[in-house]
């Protein structure tokens, strides 16, 4: 039951950060460096929900 809690919270924090990085990719003045750790993040985010449902 913990597996599958922590997978939620992990898919609704890649959710959001995806929706982040649209956000910010809209936004006029947004720094690429900032952007492209948020990409890192999601990315780090959705690899981990990968390991962890195989």
């Amino acid at each position: 039951m913990a597996l599958t809690a922590h997978l939620e919270t992990l898919k609704r924090k890649h959710q959001e950060m995806s929706e982040a990085v649209e956000h910010a990719q809209r936004s006029p003045g947004v720094d690429d460096l900032e952007v492209a750790t948020m990409k890192k993040e999601k990315l780090r985010l959705k690899e981990e929900i990968t390991r962890l449902s195989s």
